[in-house]
Formats: structure tokens, C-alpha cells, sequence
């Protein structure tokens, strides 16, 4: 039960096969079971959730079936708000912390049925690091090996079948890095797509929340019900959301699959490569049409993150940081130092790159359905080796997931091998143009539909 996708879970409830409180009690019991060890909770409402579970199947009995996620459970990383629970943020000075109201897209995904249980661990202030009393969670494929970040308690929680999905968040790869490292399905939306009211900040113009799940048919089901414009946050685009059902392998022929085989095979390791060749020919078996293009370079990009991120993080703790410096963990605290030290006309400068830079982007996908490159160049390496990371090991983690959170452009990853020699997962991940998330879903899950990766689960 607790490797099911969300489609799965839906066919069992609405036919009564199991009720909503049977399969919220085995979840509970999984985590009770496995999480002390793996640490991808931070808190469990289970006295909310029994209550919630309980009025769902009193609906159901009386004829009211609230749609595919009517019971599913979901775990939510640190950052979404909701009324009364704990709001930490993986942050010491804010221990103890709990919300004062609930983000926008919980609401929307409890409207249509879903049950919160709990809130997932996450690296400090949504950055690069775990800082006591906070630990990073356990990879539930071997816990010797790195986790990601931030979103690193919704992997875990997901890859360990703690919960059928969880949200995250993707400032600079914080989805596609844990779905990568622990072998789930991602959903990065383009900016503007999902609201962020609620949420707790990191760098506006870089955050971007979405689902995590077994499949990438489950991310665009949460992706359906999470997007939209929401008053509360008009930043929130009006463009209409489609229809984000999966699609049969049937679908993808003619459609137009974009490779750079400089860009997605320079730096790789032998076995991404190898799995990056299977995903080609498997979108070519389906009938896709593989295009050769050039991605525009990104170094620059890349190099200007850092202080885009800095700047626009200094501006959410600049009080905290002002009184409060020496409870900040290195690698946040350099990160607010590097963007308050930016200057007004520097920014400007950033700002202007930025937009230039998101226009090649935009200009290259545009002939293209999407565009496929690993999800991280490597499997997961030992966590111990990424404590910390040289400016080679940096470029290398932001390579393929930086320049879709600069250009705001959405992304799905997905399960695409493993590596021979350690059983650790291995990812592909394609690309597309803005608010072209349909295309995403609808490829990924014609990928799923013919290999079995993504069915592929920790011994657990």
C-alpha cells in the first residue's frame, strides 16, 4: 500500500476497498516504524489527520467523493504554512515558531480532499545545510549517501513511503535534486504558476513550489489543484491552467524532444550518460523526433544566482541577521553577507543579465516540445563529501537545475536508471517553455508508461 500512486490510492477509496482511515493508520505506523531512523519528519499531526480522515470517510459513505485525492495523505516541507503547527524552517532562532495561517495551496489541496499529516525536514532557511538541533534525513536507498537539498525530507519521506507525495520547493534545484538523489518524480512549475502566499520566502523571484510523488501522472494531479491565480499573491499568473493528465505512450509520437549533446553530456558520469542515451531511445521507440539544438551558455548564470539569491534572501532576515548573526549557520550566513555587501547598481546590473539571459532560454526551447538532460550529473555521492563543496562540486550540483529557476521555466525529473555499482537512482529530466507544464506531464508520463524506474523502491 505504501508504495501506491495517488491514482491507485483514489481507485481503493472511492470503491471502498479500503477507507481513508485504514490507510492513514498504516502510514502512520510506517513512519512511527521507519522514521525515527530516517528523520524525514519534523512534526506529525496525527490527532489533525484522524479527525480529517474520519470526516472523509463520513462523506463517503454519504456519497460525497471529493476527487483522486479525496484521503491521500501529504507531508509538506517547512516552509508552507498551516494554522497552529510548528513554522521552523529548519532555523534555531525560530524553534518553537508556528504559523498564523495557512498557505494558499494547502488549502487548495484540502479542499479536494487531501489530508496534511505532517511537516518534513529541510535544510536552514531553505539554503545548502542541516544545522543542529536539526539533522539531515537518512537516503532511504542507503543512508551513507547525500539527501539534497532543501526539499530533503520530502524525498526521504516520499522515496521511503512515509506518504504518497509531499511538496516542496526549487529556489536552485531543491526539487530536482532530492527527486534525483532519492529516485521520485518532481514537478518544478514555472514562477508565477502556483502561489506563494503562505510560504515562507527565500528568494522571491526564484521560488518555486511543487509537488513531489511516485509518478509524474501524481505531480501533475497536485500541479491541477495547487495552480492558479490567487488574489492573495498577484504575482500569480492569469494564465488559464490546462489539463495536466498523464498521457499514453501514443502521444508522444511527432512530438519534438530537444538535445544539446554538449551541454547534457559534458561532465557527466559514465553511467548518466548511459542513462541519458536509454531515455533518448526510448522517446525515439515511442516516436518522438529528436531535435539537436544549442542551449545557450550558462556560466554566467549561474555565477549571478548567488547573488540574486543572496540579495533577495538578505531582504527576508535582514532584522534577524542584524541582531541575531551568530545563530545563522555558515553557509547561510555567507549567503546574507554576499548579498548584503551588493550594491544598488551591481543589482541592477544582475537584474538586466538575468532578463538576457531568460530570453536566449526562452529563445532556444521554443522550436522544441522539450528539452531532455540528466536530472544531476552523478548519483548521490557520500553526504560526508558534500559538507562541504568546492566551487568545481558547486558548478557541477547547479549545472542542470540553476538555469530553469533564473529563467523561471518548468521542469520535470524522473526516475531514469540506477547506477550498477551502488543500486543508487539515477535521474533524467526534461524542460520546456513557460506555463508549458501540459507538455511535461504529458511526455514524463508517457516515459513512465513503458519502463518501470519509477516503480523501483528502497527495501524498506
Amino acid at each position: 500500500m505504501h508504495y501506491r500512486s495517488i491514482s491507485e490510492i483514489a481507485s481503493l477509496i472511492s470503491t471502498r476497498r479500503i477507507s481513508v482511515t485504514e490507510l492513514l493508520e498504516h502510514q502512520l505506523s510506517r513512519i512511527e516504524t521507519l522514521d525515527g531512523e530516517l528523520g524525514a519528519f519534523s512534526h506529525v499531526d496525527g490527532e489533525g489527520s484522524r479527525r480529517n480522515a474520519a470526516r472523509l470517510d463520513t462523506e463517503l459513505a454519504a456519497g460525497r467523493w471529493r476527487g483522486p485525492l479525496h484521503g491521500v495523505p501529504i507531508a509538506v516541507k517547512d516552509i508552507y504554512g498551516i494554522e497552529g503547527q510548528p513554522f521552523e524552517i529548519g532555523m534555531p532562532l525560530r524553534r518553537g515558531t508556528r504559523s498564523e495561517s495557512t498557505a494558499t495551496v494547502v488549502k487548495r489541496l484540502e479542499e479536494a480532499g487531501a489530508i496534511m499529516l505532517g511537516r518534513l525536514h529541510q535544510t536552514e532557511g531553505v539554503y545548502s545545510e542541516h544545522i543542529p538541533p536539526f539533522a539531515a534525513p537518512k537516503n532511504p536507498w542507503d543512508s551513507s549517501r547525500w539527501v539534497g537539498a532543501s526539499s530533503s525530507g520530502s524525498g526521504v519521506a516520499t522515496a521511503a513511503g512515509l506518504v504518497p507525495a509531499t511538496l516542496g520547493s526549487d529556489t536552485g534545484g531543491s526539487i530536482r535534486i532530492p527527486c534525483s538523489a532519492t529516485g521520485v518524480s518532481g514537478l518544478k512549475p514555472t514562477w508565477g504558476r502556483v502561489s506563494r502566499h503562505g510560504i515562507f520566502p527565500f528568494a522571491a523571484t526564484l521560488d518555486h513550489p511543487g509537488p513531489m510523488a511516485r509518478t509524474v501522472a501524481d505531480t501533475g494531479l497536485l500541479l491541477q489543484v495547487m495552480a492558479g491565480h490567487d488574489p492573495q499573491d498577484p504575482s500569480t499568473s492569469l494564465e488559464p491552467v490546462p489539463n495536466l493528465s498523464p498521457a499514453p505512450a501514443s502521444a508522444v509520437r511527432g512530438r519534438r524532444i530537444g538535445v544539446d549533446f554538449d551541454y547534457a553530456y559534458e561532465g557527466v558520469t559514465p553511467e548518466v550518460a548511459k542513462v541519458l542515451d536509454d531515455a533518448i531511445a526510448v522517446y525515439e521507440e515511442l516516436g518522438a523526433v529528436i531535435v539537436p539544438m544549442k542551449f545557450p551558455d550558462s556560466e554566467q548564470a549561474i555565477e549571478d544566482w548567488f547573488k540574486v539569491c543572496g540579495v533577495q534572501a538578505y531582504q527576508v532576515h535582514a532584522a534577524w541577521f542584524a541582531e541575531r548573526r551568530d545563530e545563522y549557520g555558515p553557509a547561510l550566513r555567507d549567503l546574507l553577507e554576499l548579498g548584503g555587501a551588493v550594491s544598488g547598481a551591481e543589482y541592477q546590473e544582475l537584474i538586466l543579465r538575468r532578463m538576457e539571459y531568460s530570453g536566449r532560454v526562452y529563445e532556444a526551447l521554443e522550436p522544441v516540445d522539450a528539452m531532455l538532460i540528466p536530472g544531476l550529473p552523478f548519483e548521490a555521492p557520500p553526504a560526508a563529501d558534500m559538507m562541504t563543496m568546492d566551487e568545481q562540486k558547486i558548478a557541477d550540483v547547479h549545472r542542470f537545475t540553476v538555469p530553469f529557476t533564473m529563467s523561471q521555466t518548468p521542469t520535470v525529473t524522473m526516475p531514469g536508471g540506477f547506477a550498477a555499482g551502488s543500486g543508487m537512482p539515477l535521474s533524467v529530466q526534461l524542460v520546456s517553455g513557460r506555463f508549458e507544464e501540459k507538455a511535461l506531464v504529458e511526455l514524463g508520463s508517457a516515459y513512465q508508461s513503458v519502463t518501470e524506474w519509477h516503480g523501483r523502491h528502497p527495501d524498506l
